[in-house]
């Protein structure tokens, strides 16, 4: 039973090419080395290697950054203590008119006075600036170094400036030492914001994240149990490049270098917009899905890699729209305005924080407590 399931999960006409079989993958030529599906494994033991090392960057590396800059952890004001309504709380931030209506009654106080305790309550647990500076500082930090990584290690190879060289004699291509710290450097970093998403600022797109995530992911160890290291590496350094200037933009949002944070959130949309909607569709899904079949021919593992190759880039048309939106506004109006993809409590408050969406280095008014907030990653990510 065991040994026909495994028989029937790495079948050869599913993941290999005609003419190609487990036995030539098994046997690589001396001095060379193929992709092992287990290697794998290794990643999940690396991504909490990933999140130990974030802990430490973010406490040694990026708190002290954000005091120099002046960015305060602040300390939120605190709801009145109250039993009933924080168990609502749990299950409901934003009660709807007919429970303020039955709280009014149960509690004898007036609705606005819910309301008010209500919104103190979701500013409580707003993450302070200082939070989100470290956590866009870590996705910095690690875009551009990976990135600087890639850069230097493409160069290089033969298939960054001619991508038919992806699919010459595949699936027999050798594992170079480059590529096999790029893939587990990237995929261990995905799977910790997996896993760090939950406790992470929650954003509105936290859904469409965590399907790009897991879509992401999925490429990452598709891609290497297939030994397509050529084209997916020229996936993750296409993906890294503008998420770079996003991080950018946000830390200098959060420092209050408004024209910096303009000027690098316009260069992002610019750089999204040449790199995901250029450069992947034009470049790298037309030899995926064109030169690979001209060369190696359709198989089923090939479609599959396809399917989830354009489910990236409907992604990517969804973001660029939510990115227009505000690049345009950051050109025409002389700063990034409200962030469709922003902070998902702040998009929740009525009275407070139906402003807190606004990106601005002026000064808060004092009647309608304005907060600025931040811009969303990413994307990251990929």
């Amino acid at each position: 039973m065991t040994s026909s399931i495994s028989a029937w999960i790495w079948s050869e006409k599913f993941w290999l090419p005609e003419n190609v079989s487990w036995a030539n993958v098994e046997h690589p030529p001396p001095g060379a080395e193929y992709p092992r599906p287990r290697h794998i494994l290794y990643a999940l033991p690396l991504a909490v290697g990933v999140l130990l090392i974030r802990q430490l960057f973010e406490r040694l590396v990026a708190k002290p950054c954000a005091h120099i800059l002046q960015i305060q952890a602040g300390v939120p004001r605190r709801a009145q203590p109250n039993a009933v309504l924080e168990r609502l709380y749990q299950s409901k931030t934003c009660p709807d008119t007919r429970q303020l209506e039955e709280l009014s009654k149960r509690l004898d106080w007036d609705e606005r006075k819910i309301q008010r305790w209500f919104r103190v309550r979701r500013t409580q647990d707003r993450p302070s600036m200082e939070k989100k500076f470290c956590e866009s500082m870590w996705r910095f930090s690690f875009y551009l170094v990976i990135f600087i990584y890639a850069i230097c290690h493409l160069w290089v190879s033969p298939w960054m400036w001619d991508t038919r060289q992806c699919w010459h004699n595949y699936p027999l291509q050798p594992l170079s030492p480059g590529q096999y710290n790029y893939y587990f450097a990237e995929l261990a970093f995905y799977w910790s914001l997996m896993l760090s998403q939950f406790t992470d600022i929650k954003r509105k797109d936290f859904v469409i994240m965590l399907v790009h995530h897991l879509a992401t992911i999925f490429l990452i160890t598709f891609s290497y149990g297939n030994n397509m290291l050529r084209v997916g590496t020229l996936v993750m350094c296409v993906h890294d490049a503008s998420d770079i200037f996003l991080e950018a933009a946000k830390l200098a949002n959060y420092a209050k270098y408004q024209r910096l944070c303009d000027g690098l959130f316009v260069v992002f949309s610019i750089s999204f917009f040449l790199t995901r909607l250029v450069i992947f569709p034009f470049w790298i899904i037309y030899s995926v899905m064109f030169e690979s079949w001209e060369i190696v021919g359709p198989y089923r593992a090939w479609w599959v890699l396809n399917g989830f190759l354009l489910v990236l880039q409907t992604l990517h048309i969804i973001w660029f729209y939510l990115i227009a939106r505000i690049a345009i506004k950051a050109i025409f109006k002389g700063k990034v305005a409200k962030d469709d993809r922003s902070d998902v409590e702040s998009s929740s408050d009525e009275d407070v924080s139906s402003s807190n969406g606004k990106i601005s280095s002026q000064t808060p008014k004092l009647n309608d407590r304005r907060r600025t907030s931040a811009l969303n990653g990413e994307t990251q990510h990929h």
